[in-house]
């Protein structure tokens, strides 16, 4: 896949900064859904996966974005609201997703479950971190942990009937589409 290029502005949802992929860029990504991606914010080195924003509406087309770390924004001089120059392409190369803890502690609760998620990829994991955050109430969560321990013990190596397409983070969403900018 060839390198996309293109500038956008960085925003706010809530308290954080979130960089929204151009519809033009999105569409010439490998995937609607999570994607995986290494590129540059201002000549910046960055690797992060892009998530989808949900968007399915008339007149509008999915896209992509992502929150970039505070570490980036800095070393890149720029903050919510500057206009950036982004160059990325999708990888095969996937990062592992920072595991909350409520799940670290679950898997190694469990020698069975915690033994096949170290048999499976980042992506599968990435597909697992998805789901499971991807609620609105500390009870439905913790059922989704649960359910992921006996699918594991099982030997299902992915949550089944999950949309990738969907704005999995509840905190800059709503009804599964990233939020407008604050």
């Amino acid at each position: 896949m060839d390198k996309i290029h293109f500038q956008t502005k960085l925003f706010k949802i809530r308290d954080w900064t979130i960089l929204k992929l151009p519809e033009d860029a999105s569409a010439k990504l490998p995937s609607r859904g999570m994607v995986m991606v290494a590129g540059t914010v201002n000549n910046i080195p960055f690797k992060t996966l892009l998530e989808p924003d949900g968007m399915y509406a008339p007149g509008k087309k999915p896209s992509h974005w992502f929150r970039p770390e505070k570490k980036l924004l800095e070393a890149a001089g720029t903050t919510a609201g500057d206009v950036v120059q982004v160059d990325l392409e999708s990888t095969n190369e996937w990062i592992e997703p920072e595991l909350p803890d409520d799940m670290k502690k679950a898997l190694n609760s469990s020698p069975k479950a915690y033994d096949l998620w170290n048999k499976t990829t980042p992506l599968a994991h990435w597909d697992w971190v998805r789901w499971v955050r991807a609620v609105k109430t500390p009870q439905t969560r913790q059922k989704h942990i649960g359910v992921m321990l006996d699918k594991l013990n099982k030997g299902m190596r992915r949550p089944c009937c999950f949309n990738r397409n969907l704005c999995s983070e509840p905190y800059v969403s709503h009804n599964w589409v990233l939020q407008e900018p604050s």
